[in-house]
C-alpha cells in the first residue's frame, strides 16, 4: 500500500511526468534539486512504479488511446517534410522566357493596361517610350528560373510560398501548429520536430533523461570526504 502522499505523487506524477515538480505538488517539502532527487528515489520505489503503470493501464483503457498511437503521431510529426507547409522558391524572373529573353508580359490584356498607364503618366510636353511586348505574353511566376537568362543570370526571384492550410492532409497537417500576423507580414507555426523525435526516443528506450545515482551521504560529506584523502595522499 502506498502512503497517502505517495498516492499523491502518482496522482501529480501523471499530470506532466515531472518528477521534481509532482514531488512538491505532492506536499513533500523538498524543492529544487532535493526535490529531483527525492522524486528519482520514489520513482524507483516498485509500489510507486505499479500504482504509476496500473493508472497509465486504466487511462489507456478509458480513452481507448493506445501507446502505438501516440507514438505513431509522434513520429508523423517527426518525419514530416516543412515543405508541405512553407516552401522557400526561385522562380522565373519576367525576362526568362520571353522571346529573345525580352520582357514577358502575363497576357495582352496586362501590356495593354501598362501602356494605358505609361500615356496617363506622361504630360503633354514629356513624350515616353511606350512598352513593348517583344517578349510575348505567357509569364508564368510559379516556373523555374531559366539557366541562361542574361538578366537575372539563372538565380530568379526569390519568394516565400504558404500552402492553403485548410487542405493539408497526413503528417503535414499534424506539423502545422497555427499562424499569426506580424509587422513583416505572417508566420506559420509547426510543431517541434526535434522533440517529436526525442519522444520518439525516450519511448523506445534509446536513452535516459540523466544518469541517476544511488545517494547515501550528504553530497557535502561525500566531497569532504574525497577531498580529504586527496590532500592525505600529497602529504
Amino acid at each position: 500500500m502506498l502512503t497517502p502522499k505517495q498516492q499523491r505523487f502518482v496522482e501529480e506524477y501523471l499530470v506532466d511526468f515531472k518528477g521534481g515538480p509532482a514531488y512538491t505538488r505532492a506536499g513533500y517539502t523538498a524543492t529544487g534539486n532535493s526535490a529531483e532527487a527525492a522524486a528519482s528515489r520514489l520513482l524507483r520505489n516498485a509500489k510507486v512504479q505499479a500504482a504509476i503503470a496500473a493508472a497509465q493501464r486504466a487511462l489507456s483503457e478509458r480513452t481507448e488511446i493506445t501507446q502505438d498511437m501516440v507514438l505513431e503521431r509522434w513520429w508523423q510529426i517527426a518525419t514530416a517534410d516543412p515543405n508541405d507547409l512553407v516552401q522557400f522558391r526561385r522562380t522565373c524572373c519576367r525576362y526568362c522566357y520571353g522571346q529573345g529573353h525580352a520582357y514577358q508580359w502575363i497576357d495582352a490584356e496586362e501590356f495593354a493596361a501598362a501602356v494605358r498607364a505609361t500615356m496617363a503618366a506622361a504630360g503633354s510636353d514629356e513624350p515616353r517610350a511606350l512598352p513593348k511586348d517583344d517578349g510575348g505574353f505567357g509569364y508564368d511566376n510559379k516556373a523555374d528560373p531559366h539557366s541562361e537568362c542574361p538578366q537575372c543570370f539563372g538565380e530568379g526571384n526569390a519568394e516565400i510560398h504558404a500552402k492553403d492550410t485548410r487542405k493539408l492532409k497526413g503528417a503535414a497537417r499534424l506539423l502545422y501548429a497555427g499562424a499569426k500576423l506580424t509587422q513583416a507580414g505572417f508566420e506559420i507555426k509547426m510543431m517541434d520536430q526535434g522533440k517529436a523525435l526525442e519522444n520518439v526516443a525516450r519511448h523506445l528506450g534509446m536513452f535516459k533523461d540523466k544518469l541517476e545515482l544511488e545517494v547515501t551521504e550528504n553530497l557535502a560529506d561525500v566531497l569532504a570526504a574525497a577531498r580529504g584523502r586527496v590532500l592525505g595522499n600529497g602529504e
